[in-house]
């Protein structure tokens, strides 16, 4: 568990991360610019440098990660992994909005309930894989062995037994239904046999989207507890992109090809560069 202020300045660096890869600058000299403008205080400069430099030795920033498990959680690290797999359909624009909210969220007192939803629903959002998804998921402070344990079963279960009701019999509605049904009958009240994971609100919501589309019953827990929603990302539109900005694209491409096209025939007249050789230009 980080500091407060980590995980304010671990926002900042997703969310300008993604906004500055999408204005066009390289991912190099993006990290390297953030490095200089996030709270030099902050343990993120020096985590910064290190993405920087693997950067430039792999070309990856999940290998990074995994050798900063000290200061990124291992859900962080699988959804960047996840992004930069080659043919993958998970963007990169989507995985820092995602970690962007989830810092925001542990910024605010996250609590153990609403981190396990939000990483959930990402991983049901984007079709990731479950199996590694979830282990990342428990592997963070914030989980006791209550919790982890917990969350292996839903690991194993997923697919056959629906989160609303895994989520329910952990919980104290559960069990005031379980003993108010005992009273009826006339037996003895029974006593949780397994920890109780989760409040009487998040009992109640689940109780009512049983057998319904798991999405309803995140939306439901973000309207009705204020959890964090996952961020849906649009595609890139290429009409976005001005004509202007498209020819200047081109000729520099062009350029390149008719420079490596010199080289390849011998080398490179750097003559024409000279600002002397410019029409108006002054002579020695």
């Amino acid at each position: 568990m980080l500091d407060r202020e980590e995980y304010i300045e671990q926002a900042y660096l997703f969310r300008s991360f993604g906004e500055r890869l999408v204005s066009g600058v390289a991912a190099q000299e993006a990290l390297e610019a953030i490095g200089q403008e996030v709270l030099a205080t902050s343990k993120l400069p020096l985590a910064i440098g290190y993405l920087v430099g693997e950067l430039k030795l792999v070309g990856t920033l999940s290998t990074a990660l995994v050798r900063l498990a000290h200061y990124f959680t291992a859900f962080q690290t699988f959804v960047v992994a996840a992004a930069e797999e080659e043919g993958g359909r998970f963007d990169i624009r989507t995985a820092l909005a995602m970690l962007e909210r989830e810092a925001s969220y542990r910024a605010e007192d996250a609590s153990p309930q609403g981190l396990f939803f939000y990483r959930f629903e990402c991983l049901s959002r984007n079709r990731l894989d479950y199996a590694h998804g979830l282990d990342a998921v428990a592997a963070d402070d914030i989980f006791d062995a209550d919790w982890r344990e917990w969350i292996g079963t839903v690991g194993r279960q997923v697919g056959l037994v629906d989160l609303a009701d895994l989520v329910f019999v952990r919980s104290p509605e559960y069990w005031r239904l379980e003993k108010r049904d005992a009273a009826l009958a006339g037996k003895p009240e029974p006593e949780p046999g397994r920890p109780i994971l989760f409040g009487a609100k998040e009992g109640r919501i689940a109780r009512a989207n049983r057998g319904k589309d798991p999405l309803f019953f995140f939306a439901a827990l973000q309207r009705q507890l204020g959890y964090p929603a996952v961020p849906r990302i649009k595609p890139a539109s290429p009409s976005q992109e001005s004509p202007a900005l498209l020819a200047r694209r081109l000729e520099r491409l062009e350029m390149r090809v008719k420079l490596l096209e010199e080289e390849g025939r011998g080398g490179i007249d750097l003559s024409r560069f000279d600002p002397k050789n410019f029409s108006g230009g002054r002579g020695e």
